[in-house]
């Protein structure tokens, strides 16, 4: 220690003296000459990053706790995002903080310590994030049969997209527009997570055409190399890809959370290129026989249809034939027709001049009306003078009121205006008396124009009287110029 410190010599005795500088710097050259790289096992706790750019963390284990420190420039080399719970194998140097008396584990590597606290760390993520519905059945979408542009997300440098490449060939080619990142180490999972989401923002318009289905893939590795597809922001952006995601991370047992987001999971990077396009020779041929058995079936419709014509057509009776037959009818009816209506006018006309002769004269039948109504009328009231007479002589030996007598008369008076009334309204006369008049030849009535000849004479009765007119002149509109 002498010899280290360089101390002075001492002073009342064999015990050195230092200062509080020469100590602290001491502790802090024998812990970095003593432990100048260590890895060092432990849980993360008390876990802070600072505005500087700096974290700031503890490492325990069941019977310690050592403090921690990642400085500003090593933090884009950690190869993992610390968090707090988190077992980790730490790599860095100790060393001491003198102004206040502790040490503390400069790190400048991180590393899970061991697949058991990776797949921990793995499976609370895959419940967190299958809790808020992120791997939902519902959300995955259908894998275009046929996509006319197909993008990939995987390393430039590796297998994997020669294998694309080479299946696509072989199966269907289509266009290809890669978008190259880094698939394991420091910074992948920041860089998988912008290409996917640079793939869901193409809108198609611009120089980069739109995908119609993204494959994410690399090989196989260890799960420490696979662990940039268990990232939780690459597990949110493939859920969020508006294409239609494949995911074929690893060999066929590996599985990683972005397995679960995607819309179909294929085993290895070829399987998904064989999920992505179908096989050309495969969908020509699916296509040929379908349009064979497309053809047949319309050929036997078109056959089934000319069947039933041919027996509609054999059912239906000869056409020219029905044309002749109706067309004799039409000239058959045309001339009997031309026959029979001059005949029944023939015969309509001499059933009304018979009628016409049974019936009486109209001066006769007005005069015979008078008459009777005369005749009535002289009975009635000679009736009533006898009615009368018979009740005054009642009337005498009774001594009672004329009242009831003169109701009686005025009932009867009202009866004999009713009776005249309906004489009246039925008699010609009222008809003629309207502006009518009744026009007769040779004594009988005459009800058409047509009957009358150019300088016949006629008697005309008027509601007043009647007078003589001869016919003349031509018929206009259907009325006799008289």
């Amino acid at each position: 220690m002498h010899e280290e410190f360089g101390a002075a010599p001492p002073s009342g005795g064999n015990v050195p003296e230092y200062t509080v500088s020469e100590i602290s710097g001491a502790i802090r050259r024998t812990l970095e000459g003593s432990f100048s790289r260590v890895r060092v096992r432990g849980e993360i706790t008390e876990f802070k990053r600072y505005p500087s750019g700096h974290l700031y963390f503890s490492l325990k284990d069941e019977q310690g706790k050592i403090s921690g420190v990642v400085w500003r420039g090593s933090v884009s080399r950690l190869g993992l995002v610390p968090e707090n719970g988190l077992e980790i194998i730490a790599t860095g140097k100790v060393s001491s903080y003198g102004e206040r008396s502790s040490y503390q584990l400069v790190v400048e590597r991180m590393e899970y310590a061991g697949e058991g606290a990776l797949l921990a760390r793995i499976e609370r993520l895959r419940i967190r994030l299958g809790e808020e519905g992120l791997f939902d059945p519902a959300r995955k979408r259908p894998i275009p049969l046929l996509p006319r542009v197909i993008g990939v997300v995987t390393s430039a440098q590796g297998a994997v997209l020669h294998d694309i490449c080479t299946t696509l060939q072989r199966r269907f080619p289509r266009p290809l527009v890669v978008w190259p990142v880094p698939v394991q180490g420091e910074g992948a999972a920041v860089q998988i997570v912008a290409a996917i989401n640079g793939f869901s923002a193409l809108d198609g318009t611009g120089a980069v055409p739109r995908p119609d289905v993204v494959i994410v893939a690399r090989g196989g590795g260890s799960l420490e190399d696979l662990m940039a597809f268990n990232d939780e922001g690459v597990v949110r952006a493939a859920a969020a890809c508006s294409i239609p995601l494949i995911s074929a991370v690893g060999h066929e047992t590996d599985t990683t959370l972005i397995d679960f987001a995607s819309d179909r999971r294929a085993p290895t990077p070829t399987a998904a290129a064989e999920m992505a396009v179908p096989v050309r020779s495969e969908l020509l041929a699916e296509i040929a026989h379908r349009a064979a058995r497309a053809t047949g079936a319309l050929a036997r419709q078109l056959q089934t249809a000319r069947l039933r014509l041919d027996r509609a057509a054999a059912a239906l009776p000869d056409l020219p034939t029905l044309v002749q037959t109706a067309r004799m009818q039409l000239d058959d009816r045309g001339r009997r027709l031309d026959v029979a209506l001059p005949a029944l006018v023939r015969r309509r006309k001499a059933d009304l001049v018979g009628v016409e002769r049974h019936m009486p004269a109209v001066e006769t039948l007005l005069s015979g009306r008078r008459t009777r109504l005369a005749v009535l009328g002289g009975a009635f009231a000679g009736g009533m003078q006898h009615s009368l007479q018979r009740q005054e002589v009642r009337l005498g030996r009774c001594r009672v009121s004329p009242a009831p007598l003169m109701a009686l008369l005025r009932e009867r008076r009202i009866a004999l205006g009713g009776a005249a009334g309906q004489l009246e309204a039925v008699s010609p006369l009222a008809v003629l008396a309207r502006g009518y008049a009744l026009v007769t030849a040779d004594g009988h009535p005459v009800t058409k124009a047509a009957d009358l000849k150019s300088g016949q004479q006629v008697d005309l009765t008027f509601g007043d009287g009647a007078c003589h007119a001869v016919i003349g002149g031509r018929p206009v509109q259907g009325l006799l110029d008289l």
